[in-house]
């Protein structure tokens, strides 16, 4: 079973829970046991997995922006040339990586304690997609 989610994250830069809309779908699926892939269908946002904690949050987006600031000069990034303005968004999603793949264990999310799904938004302000791809029995 495949499904899309939508998201326009108001700010450049975001991270929501999506948690619960994958935990919706797995029931929806009627897999017991399988496996879910989770994946961001753009090239400047993110799915991951870590602790839904505000102050986590922050020191992620902190950190991004230290590893790769934003500037949206030619002179700073190559990628910036092309008349975009997002290069920084580019390198933050690839830190951040493209997907998961979680275990599907009785009809529900095999996590480990504290365990939720993110979207990360690096370059927002328009809608993007996430895939949810559930395989099983």
């Amino acid at each position: 079973m495949t499904e899309y989610l939508t998201f326009t994250v108001p700010a450049r830069v975001g991270f929501l829970n999506i948690t619960p809309q994958i935990e919706a779908f797995v029931a929806k699926s009627g897999v017991r046991e399988g496996l879910l892939l989770c994946n961001a269908m753009h090239i400047t946002a993110s799915v991951f997995i870590n602790d839904d904690e505000r102050g986590l949050h922050e020191d992620y987006r902190r950190w991004l922006e230290r590893l790769a600031p934003f500037d949206a000069s030619p002179e700073t990034y190559h990628h910036n040339r092309t008349g975009e303005d997002n290069a920084d968004a580019h390198m933050k999603r690839q830190v951040m990586g493209r997907e998961v793949v979680i275990a599907v264990t009785g009809g529900r999310l095999d996590f480990g304690p504290w365990e939720q799904v993110f979207y990360g938004e690096f370059d927002g302000r328009r809608p993007k997609r996430v895939l949810m791809k559930i395989i099983g029995e």
